[in-house]
Formats: C-alpha cells, sequence, structure tokens
C-alpha cells in the first residue's frame, strides 16, 4: 500500500535551490486533511498530469475543497469522490538571488569611430527573484527539470548576451566613451531585460556591468593611438617608433651590444656635428691677419675672445635629462611641464621620452 503524505512541507531548501520537488521522484499520495507548511519565503504549487494548479501562500493550511478548488473537481471526477489523490508538490523560493553573474563567452565585434573595429568582452552581476511560481514551474521546472540557480543561468545569461549585443550595436561610438556610461547601459539593460524575466515568471531586481574590456588585438590599438597622440606627427611618430624599438632590443639577451651600438651612432652624429663647429671656429682663428701698408705703424693685438664650445645638437627623442639641458631648466621643471599637461611626452616604463617637436610646439606656444 502507498504511504500517504500527512505533512507536506520543504524545510531544508538550499540557498542555490530555485524549486523543491515533493516528494523527488515520481507522484506523492495525498489525501484531504493533509497539512501544508509554507515557510515565509516559499509558495507551494499543487502539480498534477502536467499542469500546474492550486497555489499556496505561506502558512499553514489543512487541504480541503475549498483551497483546493481546482484539483478538487479533478479528483471528483476521476475518483469517485474518494479523499486519497496522487499529484507532486513545487516548494518554490521566493528569496532574492543575488549571486547570479553573466559574461560573453566570445568577443562582441562592434563599429568603433576612433578605432575602426573593435572586440569586446563584457561581465557583471545581476539579482532576481521568482515572481509568478506557477508560471515559473510550468515553463522551466515541470518541462525542464531545472531546479537550481546553476542550471537556469545558462539560460538566462544566452538571453542577457543576445539584448547586449543588440544595445551595444545601435549604442557604440567609441570603445574610449564606454566607462562613464557604466550607470546608463546598467539600467537601459535592466529595463530591456525586465520582459523577458516576466515571461519567465521571474524577476530582475539589479543589473550591474562590471567590466567592458578589450581583446588583446584591440588594446594594442588603443596603445598605438594613444601614442601617435601624445607625439602629433606621424615623422616625429616615427622616431620615436624607432627610440623605442631600442629600447626593447635591449631587453633581449645579446640586445645590449647592438642597442649600445645604434645609441652610439647617434651621439656619434650629435658629437659629430659639434666638433665640426668647433673646426670650423678654429681655422677661422689660424688665419693670418692682414697686412698693413708699408711705412704705417702696427696696430696693437686686439685680445681675441674665448671661442664657446658648441653644444651637440638635440636627439629627435630626448630623455628628461637631455630636455632639461636643451631649454636650460632644471628635470624637474620639465616633469611638472609634463604632470600638468603643459609638455606631451611618453612615459616607456618608469622613463619618460619627450619628442624636440613637442618641446619647440610648446615653446612657439
Amino acid at each position: 500500500m502507498a504511504r500517504i503524505i500527512d505533512v507536506i512541507e520543504a524545510p531544508d531548501q538550499g540557498a542555490q535551490e530555485l524549486v523543491v520537488r515533493l516528494p523527488e521522484v515520481g507522484s506523492g499520495d495525498f489525501r484531504f486533511g493533509s497539512q501544508v507548511i509554507v515557510r515565509e519565503s516559499q509558495r507551494a504549487v499543487f502539480y498534477r498530469d502536467g499542469k500546474s494548479l492550486d497555489l499556496f501562500e505561506p502558512g499553514r493550511h489543512t487541504i480541503t475543497t475549498a483551497n483546493l478548488p481546482i484539483l478538487s473537481r479533478l479528483l471528483r471526477m476521476g475518483t469517485g469522490g474518494q479523499d486519497i489523490f496522487t499529484a507532486e508538490v513545487f516548494f518554490a523560493n521566493m528569496r532574492e538571488f543575488t549571486d547570479m553573474k553573466w559574461g560573453t563567452p566570445e568577443p562582441i565585434t562592434l563599429r568603433d569611430t576612433d578605432l575602426g573595429l573593435v572586440r569586446l568582452r563584457g561581465f557583471g552581476q545581476y539579482t532576481m527573484q521568482i515572481a509568478d511560481p506557477k508560471r515559473f514551474v510550468d515553463q522551466f521546472v515541470g518541462t525542464q527539470g531545472m531546479y537550481r540557480t546553476g542550471q537556469i543561468n545558462d539560460f538566462l545569461r544566452s538571453a542577457i548576451i543576445s539584448r547586449m549585443t543588440d544595445m551595444w550595436g545601435e549604442n557604440m561610438t567609441s570603445i574610449l566613451d564606454l566607462p562613464r556610461l557604466f550607470d546608463e547601459l546598467s539600467a537601459a539593460m535592466r529595463a530591456t531585460l525586465q520582459d523577458d524575466f516576466t515571461a519567465m515568471g521571474l524577476a530582475l531586481k539589479q543589473f550591474r556591468i562590471v567590466s567592458i574590456s578589450p581583446t588583446e588585438e584591440t588594446a594594442k590599438a588603443i596603445d598605438e593611438r594613444a601614442s601617435m597622440g601624445a607625439i602629433g606627427d606621424m615623422a616625429a611618430y616615427m622616431q620615436f617608433k624607432t627610440a623605442r624599438a631600442l629600447g626593447d632590443a635591449a631587453q633581449q639577451p645579446g640586445g645590449a651590444g647592438g642597442t649600445g651600438e645604434g645609441l652610439g651612432l647617434g651621439a656619434g652624429i650629435g658629437l659629430g656635428a659639434g666638433m665640426a663647429g668647433m673646426i670650423t671656429n678654429a681655422m677661422n682663428a689660424s688665419q693670418p691677419p692682414a697686412q698693413p701698408a708699408p711705412g704705417a705703424p702696427n696696430p696693437p693685438a686686439a685680445p681675441q675672445p674665448p671661442i664657446p664650445p658648441q653644444p651637440p645638437a638635440a636627439p629627435a627623442v630626448m630623455t628628461l635629462e637631455q630636455a632639461a639641458a636643451y631649454l636650460q631648466v632644471s628635470p624637474d621643471d620639465i616633469q611638472a611641464l609634463i604632470d600638468d599637461g603643459s609638455l606631451q611626452a611618453r612615459r616607456i616604463g618608469n622613463q619618460y621620452r619627450i619628442a624636440r617637436q613637442a618641446i619647440d610646439d610648446f615653446l612657439a606656444g
């Protein structure tokens, strides 16, 4: 003889359990007069023959024809008025689930006004709650057997990514503008997804975008774009790229010698220009003075002013010290100009590199 369930309750419903089914497998034997105990954070749905029938609110209930009107009509017709019947009871967890996460499994390709095409990844969190237990049981539990948040998370993530891709495609201008729009995009996504969640018997309580990040290729394009903006013109940018390549080569095994040769060549060019000026001045000084006319007294020899040393030619890309020498100020003065944005420079590791053209533009302005 089948065991009749006299007390129907789910006292140990876990934090990740959306629904608890009683009994766990098959149908249970109940009778009028049995007790149904529904806790404050639960709703109980009676289920029979693949359909949700009657709903119990929080409290202690005695099963009667009054509180099971739909099921009672079916039973009277099919059992000849007997008090024992078979059914399933689903206890829906009505608490707010706050640990739900979403993320893009693959980067989303979008148009960008500054970079052309970009590929982005997104990640965030949301909170949800069962709003309509009967509808949720009909759509997910009764037909698909989804009882825990982990089982439904993939389904909800697909709906979120679909809406997210559509919204980004319609509102995307530049990836550089996205960080200041997180709150607006989060609010728009919550409003857009609300109807989808309602159709599933759920309520979307909060939605938050935590991060929108570019792929490695897009990040490199952003770095290149920032480098060009800092340098100003393409010729100076190419010189900057050459200087950075020398620095990268120095980090490679066996690269110190090649880098030293390149730096020696640049220093040699500047030193050669300075020596050329000094030789020219020395040759001019070594020429004999004009001879006076015969019989005229020899004028006293005028003292020759000292020949100032010629500074080497300034390189196209300078360090803080070189830029300070070029402007005849201290390195701290150059650092202050960089910090307040008056002088454009590029930070490489712990050092700065300043284009000579940027210094000339600063002086001209």
